[in-house]
């Protein structure tokens, strides 16, 4: 399995031929090489996690294939055929096992409303909580897709999560809002965190890859 890093919280899935993708949104470049995507997940609703523009570009590459998300994604996307997800659940989409944990995003502040969140993990091996620390119960990640910047970070609270996960390996994701020291500087605190548990952290920019 190739887990490619794309822009800020987009991430590409392949085994074989087939691909997942995992929240293309606003600050994710126009996706191409979609040949043999199998299955789009959106974690939540917010515009940096997903872009119409981005699934009808999918969906004319591979016409008919299910994006799932929360109850809060079917709503918000209501111009697509949403197959709606909840923690707890597991889909079979060949060659993806996916199961989705958490529920809620993380407080931003009190003036804004809570939305649905998933985190998702597929086959067992990667993970990515979305914009939550939801850490997935008797799971032993061996990829984690770890937060590295956005208005509900704080990187203290970051670290912990790594630190509760403990995966074998892990790389910085949700990172376009941070400028480049910013992004190092955490970057740094995550790997520490990662090394705690004995795991690697990869310091990966968009187009780069880690093989499972």
């Amino acid at each position: 399995m190739r887990v490619t890093k794309l822009e800020h919280a987009g991430l590409r899935v392949e085994i074989g031929g087939s691909l997942l993708i995992i929240d293309p949104g606003s600050f994710t470049i126009p996706l191409d090489g979609l040949t043999g995507t199998v299955a789009v997940v959106l974690t939540h609703e917010h515009a940096d996690h997903w872009t119409p523009e981005h699934l009808d570009r999918i969906r004319t590459a591979a016409p008919g294939i299910p994006i799932l998300g929360p109850e809060g994604v079917a709503k918000a996307a209501s111009g697509f055929d949403i197959t709606v997800v909840s923690p707890g659940d597991t889909v079979e989409i060949a060659p993806f096992t996916l199961e989705f944990f958490g529920g809620t995003h993380i407080v931003i502040h009190d003036s804004l409303p809570l939305v649905d969140n998933v985190g998702v993990l597929v086959n067992d091996a990667l993970y990515y909580p979305g914009d939550s620390y939801t850490v997935p119960k008797g799971v032993d990640v061996q990829l984690l897709a770890a937060p590295l910047g956005g208005p509900w970070l704080k990187i203290g609270e970051a670290m912990d999560y790594v630190l509760a996960v403990k995966p074998k390996h892990a790389f910085g994701t949700h990172d376009m809002t941070l400028s480049v020291i910013g992004r190092d500087m955490h970057r740094t605190r995550l790997q520490w965190a990662t090394e705690q548990g004995g795991g690697t952290f990869y310091a990966l920019d968009p187009g780069d890859s880690v093989d499972l």
